[in-house]
């Protein structure tokens, strides 16, 4: 039994399809753990000060995890490890080593630094807490940075699952991270509070890194301690890694900026943005992140066989598939979102104002979810490609013109009384306090909306002929999705009736019963329009996915 287990965690995923569908698969558990962990996260703490310093003191360590961890990401390390793999497995070995060898010293150096600084940074970035609460946070930051190291190393053994194929074992790790944080909430928080979450977040991080440990170990390419650094070796992993660097760096600023400004709003602003950026967050994991972390390794070979047409089909076939699943979710997301906010997190302190004001957030989130995954699967294709400028240079100017219109929105906010109204009205949150919350996210979605067309552009103007493949199913599943929407609405109505929506399975049942109402409205469409992308996803549902036929154009895998 235990055999059988391990025999299918640690199993090889070849085809893109298999791949994509079981990333999702795992995917959509964690994100049911992570439901799970914002429901109590929600049920103890509610929208309030306590769980604004906890979503606060992340951003530091979070921040060095994209940033210096992003050296062994598997976007970096994976071709190299292709590269290699050519070259014979010592050469791989020697390799990790270095490699291994390297982050070890700047991950642990830089969270030591860290660790002394964060009390003039948290000082100046959140100039919304003092005194206690201030501390509070400084103190919460410096357990979080033990994450960042785990996490990183985890990354390392992450590539090469990855350049492996071992998709299994490497989608299940989050599932662990989010375990973590849940045995934190209900073990440690009763009787510590936030300080009890905070060491499950470590936890989590530690058992992310642990499961992937046996297939390295396996593969006998568990790194060890080099005293011989390869510096030649580690200058081309930094040298393509440097941009990419910047490019997370550039990103996760923008997510500093905005909580720094949420800190000056009204207590439980930070966590209304948190709540509702990770339940945007949904559709990038499952279908974003999938998709593209399948394309990549398959997108690396292409492009190092010199196969662009491969390299191109690829793309369009990916992309043509993250539309066809992102936009319908959106209009479920813009349609449901207070049926959607109600069930995850209408628990405990979390009251009816938090839900509209997080809902209203959600909805403006969602706005730009196609965007989001289309950008991940744009910046794999550029690092794939060894073009890692201009996803740097793309993502500079867009954050920079997100950042300005999130605040640009606030200011406007504040200074035009019709503006606010409209705003307000619009989402239905007009009666309530702090919607200034809101300009947030509608600045996230201006800007991201912005860097990923810009993305989109600078593809097709090196990669000619992408744009063209995808084209059909954009408007297509734009189509589709307006229809789903609408009918989801009237299906609210309908439903509002026929269920008590003072409850729990009331709302969860009306919600549900309007979304299924409406994406039927959007597949009849979508069969009317003889949509690709429907054709091919009920082949490879119904033949199961384990065993669907690979719709990648690599013709090693088929």
């Amino acid at each position: 039994m235990v055999k059988a287990i391990f025999r299918f965690f640690y199993k090889e995923t070849a085809t893109l399809h298999k791949a994509a569908y079981l990333l999702g698969f795992f995917a959509i558990l964690s994100q049911v753990l992570a439901f799970l962990r914002d429901r109590l996260l929600a049920h103890a703490f509610g929208a309030s000060s306590d769980l604004d310093i906890y979503y606060a003191a992340f951003r530091i360590p979070d921040f060095l995890f994209v940033t210096v961890a992003s050296v062994v990401s598997l976007s970096v390390i994976v071709p190299f490890i292709i590269e290699r793999e050519k070259q014979g497995h010592e050469e791989v070995r020697m390799f990790v080593d270095n490699i291994f060898s390297f982050f070890s010293i700047l991950m642990i150096g830089t969270c030591a630094l860290a660790f002394f600084l964060i009390p003039h940074f948290s000082g100046v970035l959140f100039k919304g807490f003092s005194g206690e609460a201030l501390h509070r946070v400084v103190l919460l930051s410096r357990i979080f940075l033990l994450s960042p190291i785990a996490l990183g190393f985890s990354n390392l053994f992450g590539s090469l699952t990855q350049a492996y194929n071992r998709f299994i074992i490497y989608a299940f790790a989050p599932l662990l991270y989010n375990l973590g944080i849940i045995i934190g909430i209900i073990g440690l928080g009763p009787r510590y509070g936030i300080m009890g979450v905070a060491i499950g977040v470590v936890f989590g991080a530690i058992l992310h890194a642990l499961v992937q440990i046996p297939f390295v170990i396996k593969i006998g390419l568990f790194p060890r301690i080099s005293t011989k650094l390869d510096f030649a070796s580690i200058k081309k992993v930094a040298t393509l890694s440097f941009p990419r660097t910047l490019t997370l760096s550039i990103n996760h600023i923008s997510t500093i900026f905005m909580v720094s400004m949420a800190s000056l709003m009204t207590a439980g602003s930070i966590s209304i943005f948190s709540f509702a950026l990770n339940i945007q967050s949904v559709p990038l994991s499952v279908i974003g992140v999938s998709y593209s972390l399948a394309a990549f390794p398959t997108l690396s070979r292409h492009f190092a066989d010199k196969n662009l047409t491969a390299f191109v089909e690829q793309m369009a076939t990916t992309a043509r598939h993250i539309i066809f699943w992102s936009l319908p979710v959106t209009a479920l997301f813009i349609v449901l979102r207070a049926q959607i906010v109600r069930v995850l997190l209408g628990t405990g302190r979390f009251n009816w104002d938090d839900t509209r004001l997080t809902a209203a957030a959600l909805a403006l989130f969602a706005l730009s979810a196609v965007f989001q995954s289309l950008m991940l699967l744009f910046i794999r294709a550029f690092y794939s490609a060894g073009h890692t400028k201009k996803p740097f240079l793309i993502n500079l100017v867009s954050t920079t013109i997100l950042m300005l219109c999130a605040y640009g929105f606030v200011k406007i906010f504040y200074a035009s009384l019709g503006f606010r109204y409209f705003i307000s009205a619009l989402l239905k949150v007009e009666d309530l306090p702090g919607t200034v919350i809101l300009m947030l996210p509608l600045g996230y979605s201006i800007g991201t909306i912005i860097n990923g067309i810009v993305h989109w552009i600078g593809f097709e103007r090196d990669f000619g002929g992408f744009s063209k493949e995808v084209n059909r199913t954009l408007f297509e599943s734009i189509g589709a999705s307006v229809i789903l929407g609408y009918v989801s609405y009237l299906g609210l109505g309908l439903f509002e009736h026929m269920f008590n929506t003072d409850s729990l399975v009331g709302i969860f049942l009306q919600g549900f019963s309007a979304g299924m109402l409406g994406i039927a409205a959007g597949v009849l469409v979508l069969f009317l329009l003889k949509s690709r992308e429907l054709r091919e996803a009920w082949n490879s549902i119904h033949a199961k996915f384990w065993q669907a036929k690979v719709v990648s154009t690599d013709p090693e895998i088929v």
